[in-house]
């Protein structure tokens, strides 16, 4: 008994030590290659897995500790907001629609990289990335769990958060976050880390999370600024199991380089890809504004991004090509992608709307060298039309690239009345892409990408209807029957927002509650 009261307390180092290479083993009547077959066919080499360094270290006894703590305060919060009629103190009903992008569109992304790191973490025989791996893999579930529960009050009382986790599945736009996780789940371990831990922690994570979680409580939404700030204590973590996964790579054999240079080439590009979304919702889909998608890009990507490519710099990390144009870009994608949703509101699952001449103002602010030149002309004249009762929809299906699945929208960086069109040949067919980098990642996977499940193609296929429906009838109209097959109610989910059921319903509410 003495000699255990005399026992030396363990250091922080020691104690993270035996509970992460502590409870590793090596395997006795199966070779190591046969029991982890995965981490060595990319052709990364690893001499010594003890080299890997976790920032955190952080146990699985302080993580519960940790996260129960997190949860609670977090509960409380999202409660005493749905109790208090927290959906009647935003500053309009239109930043509803963002919520609806976000849980269609990002959160079944956390559950998909709950997946997927449980399933790498399998893969990798060094201790220290599995553990790290467990940990990440259930923070990724906890935030969908966050997530729902904040927006499921909104559920109650607004069209378009029915069927999330069916919609992710089908819905063309969709098809574009979710192909980014079907690329980097099907690609080897070491790749899935740089996906995920580097290009969509690092590159996405800042420009969702901070700026957009910034803008909900800004406009009044309590539930999901808590979940944000809630998630982005865990996404520093994850930020840094990224950043040392590269580094633990390129430190252990110089073979690694040119390998590690074309995962971080091709996700880089593929989140910028993904990022417009984000743009979208933070220049037009905000009512209160916190800053503009070109702010956000230069403050989260340009500085931190550039203080990280020169931190790697000393590694012979060189700064990806596609940062050139992404750069360009940062002008135009969110006003080209806003357009295209107007255009398509009657196939989307949230309203569109043309800004108000203030918020076109904010706009020609933000971007003096593009929006008045670009984009002012043609949004005024879809607003007039709109006001003669012409309300503008294009009733044709768009070409997607081949690679990040978004419609051919994007411009030529070096003209932006032209659309960038690239194309590629592969087995004697012709596939397109949006840009020189979709179009590099296409030649050299492009076995890769034949197989991609793009939802144009499927419509004109008769692949997205319900089973029931018989295109051969006389009078069958195709896009009803689409709108069934997403689970989307066409005349409530969809169209514009002016004269919604949301809009209506959101005036009538507050205009209750502020007599009452």
């Amino acid at each position: 008994m003495d000699d255990l009261k005399a026992a030396k307390k363990l250091g922080l180092k020691e104690r993270y030590a035996l509970m992460t290479r502590g409870l590793g083993w090596d395997t006795s009547y199966q070779p190591m290659d046969k029991v982890f077959p995965y981490d060595k066919f990319e052709g990364i080499k690893i001499h010594d897995w003890s080299k890997w360094e976790d920032p955190f270290r952080m146990t699985m006894d302080a993580y519960w500790k940790y996260q129960a703590e997190k949860e609670r305060k977090l509960y409380a919060i999202i409660d005493a907001f749905a109790q208090n009629n927290g959906h009647l103190t935003l500053t309009d009903a239109r930043y509803i629609n963002t919520l609806k992008l976000f849980i269609t569109g990002i959160s079944p992304l956390e559950y998909m990289a709950h997946r997927g790191f449980a399933h790498v973490g399998r893969q990798l025989r060094g201790v220290g990335p599995r553990v790290a791996c467990l940990m990440q893999s259930l923070d990724e579930i906890r935030h969908v769990q966050t997530q729902v529960h904040s927006m499921s009050n909104y559920n109650k009382y607004y069209n378009g958060f029915h069927a999330f986790t069916h919609m992710i599945e089908r819905v063309w736009y969709l098809s574009v976050p979710r192909s980014f996780f079907d690329d980097a789940i099907t690609a080897g371990p070491f790749e899935f880390m740089i996906a995920i831990g580097f290009s969509f922690e690092y590159v996405l994570t800042n420009l969702l999370f901070v700026p957009f979680i910034s803008g909900a409580a800004y406009n009044g939404d309590m539930g999901a600024m808590t979940f944000g700030f809630s998630a982005q204590s865990d996404e520093a973590r994850h930020m840094t199991l990224g950043l040392e996964c590269i580094k633990f790579m390129l430190e252990q054999d110089p073979d690694n380089l040119p390998i590690v240079q074309r995962w971080i080439d091709k996700w880089t590009w593929r989140g910028t890809r993904v990022l417009t979304l984000v743009g979208m919702m933070m220049d037009y889909m905000l009512p209160k504004r916190v800053m503009s998608w070109k702010e956000a890009w230069e403050i989260y990507f340009e500085q931190n991004g550039g203080a990280l490519f020169n931190d790697l710099a000393r590694y012979g990390i060189k700064v990806p090509d596609c940062i050139g144009q992404a750069t360009v870009d940062k002008e135009h994608i969110s006003h080209q992608a806003w357009a295209t949703f107007y255009q398509y509101g009657a196939a989307a699952d949230f309203h569109t709307w043309m800004p108000k001449p203030d918020e076109m103002d904010w706009l020609s602010q933000k971007y003096p060298n593009t929006f008045d030149k670009y984009y002012r002309p043609r949004f005024e004249y879809w607003a007039e039309q709109h006001k003669q009762g012409k309300r503008f929809y294009n009733n044709t299906l768009p070409m997607l690239c081949q690679v990040c699945q978004i419609p051919m929208l994007f411009t030529e960086p070096s003209d932006p009345t032209q659309i960038c069109y690239r194309e590629s040949d592969y087995k004697g067919e012709k596939y397109h892409t949006c840009s020189d980098g979709c179009k590099s990642i296409f030649d050299h996977e492009p076995e890769k990408y034949v197989q991609a499940w793009l939802p144009v193609h499927q419509i004109y296929q008769g692949n997205c209807f319900p089973a029931d429906a018989d295109p051969s009838k006389p009078g069958f109209e195709p896009l009803p029957e689409v709108l069934k097959y997403y689970h989307l109610n066409n005349g409530r989910d969809n169209l514009d927002y002016e004269g919604s059921e949301d809009q209506k319903n959101f005036t009538a509410w507050r205009d209750l509650a502020t007599k009452n």
